[in-house]
């Protein structure tokens, strides 16, 4: 057990949070030193997954739009896969910050609690976190200056340049475009090997951070955590009986046939919490079960499970607005449609990475877009067991109800009876 990064992090975050509440009564000059020390190498380790985050997500977005091109390029049946599954993304966006919003309206996160937790925090200070109106906001969309939007982490012009720059990449002969791809894939598997060493560290790094917040702010902290994987888990969750309904409305399958089909997959995702894990369940099921075509299943799922993943920009949204709340960040329209974009690039763009890692390259930049601070992202990071689960398991159901609709789809054209 204590071999999973996972659970050395959550039992790091117990002992760190317990530690420094059972000092914070202590009045010591030496204990005041030693707090001051370990809240310096809790900010070290932060700020080294900090110093990845633009070259990770800017090289990502590249790949993943060139995968997605590549992608398009197959036929018919992929584009029309792609359209459902980018209109899911967007309207599971929308969703994820009306819901969270509204079940944060009136479950309201504790202000002395926040008070405390947001202690020495520093926001961005640039980018769609400072357009106050739709202008304003447009404006932000192209950066006058790569490097300085880079410096500022100015994060929805980044994602506008790299969406711009993957497109044309798409456009090259092929000598160039594989050598440009690969130059992107040697860049981004660097920075995910720093970011695999900093999280070989993150029990010190999560220990030395939760000790800050036991030590400023006692256990009352625990009840905001909690807080957290209840909202989070709710949202991600309420996606899974959303895409049920989907399903049923579409009439890509009956109901009662949908359930017997994705029940065993769906047990496969909540054991494993990897959707590459349930995609030999979902071809089978959606295949023997629904009766959708080989043909169909074979394209359309595993194109799910390696470019989209529908509950990714649900739950990093969720995550955002609650640290925003905690931080008395109150986001515009402007801020909230660049987060939507923002969540809807990097879902994209981090397909296939690690949890942790995707976690926090995935979240990160949706709160620079809102100008909400990350420091307490690897403290979420540690209970993000939970909440990953109903990630994985929204994914799935997703993946088999695009499949079931488009299979029906393609049976009604070609005139086939149903099986």
């Amino acid at each position: 057990m204590f071999n999973s990064l996972a659970v050395r992090v959550l039992f790091a975050l117990i002992i760190g949070l317990g530690s420094g509440a059972l000092l914070q009564s202590q009045d010591s000059a030496v204990i005041e030193s030693a707090a001051g020390v370990i809240d310096a190498i809790g900010s070290l380790w932060l700020n080294a997954l900090r110093m990845t985050i633009v070259p990770l997500v800017f090289t990502l977005l590249v790949i993943g739009i060139a995968s997605v091109a590549d992608a398009a390029a197959t036929g018919r049946l992929a584009i029309r896969a792609i359209i459902v599954f980018a209109t899911l993304l967007i309207g599971f966006s929308i969703y994820s910050v009306l819901a969270t919003q509204g079940i944060l309206g009136f479950w309201a996160i504790d202000p002395e609690g926040a008070a405390a937790l947001r202690t020495d925090a520093v926001g961005p200070a640039a980018g769609a976190a400072q357009a106050s109106s739709l202008a304003d906001f447009l404006k932000t969309l192209a950066p006058s200056n790569v490097l300085k939007a880079a410096a500022e982490d100015a994060i929805l012009p980044l994602v506008v340049f790299g969406a711009f720059f993957g497109f044309a990449a798409t456009r090259l002969p092929a000598t160039l475009k594989t050598s440009l791809l690969t130059l992107f894939r040697a860049v981004s598997e660097t920075m995910l090997v720093i970011v695999r060493w900093v999280l070989w560290a993150g029990p010190v790094g999560v220990f030395a951070l939760s000790f800050g917040v036991g030590f400023n702010t006692g256990l009352g902290s625990a009840s905001i955590l909690l807080q957290y994987i209840v909202v989070v888990s709710l949202v991600t969750a309420s996606v899974t009986v959303i895409l049920f309904g989907l399903v049923t409305v579409t009439r890509a399958a009956p109901f009662g046939q949908f359930v017997r089909a994705a029940g065993p997959v769906l047990a496969v995702a909540f054991s494993t919490q990897s959707s590459l894990a349930s995609l030999p369940a979902m071809l089978e099921r959606t295949r023997d079960v629904l009766g959708a075509p080989e043909r169909t299943t074979g394209l359309v799922l595993p194109l799910a499970v390696a470019v989209f993943r529908v509950t990714s920009p649900v739950a990093n949204l969720a995550v955002a607005v609650f640290i925003a709340h905690i931080y008395g960040v109150s986001p515009g329209l402007p801020q909230f449609v660049a987060a939507i974009l923002v969540a809807f690039a990097v879902s994209i763009g981090s397909v296939g990475l690690p949890g942790q890692i995707s976690f926090f390259a995935s979240v990160a930049p949706i709160c620079i877009a809102l100008g909400a601070p990350i420091d307490l992202l690897p403290i979420l990071l540690a209970v993000e067991v939970i909440p990953d689960i109903f990630r994985t398991v929204g994914n799935v159901t997703g993946d088999m109800g695009v499949t079931a609709f488009l299979a029906k789809r393609e049976l009604h054209e070609s005139g086939a009876p149903p099986t």
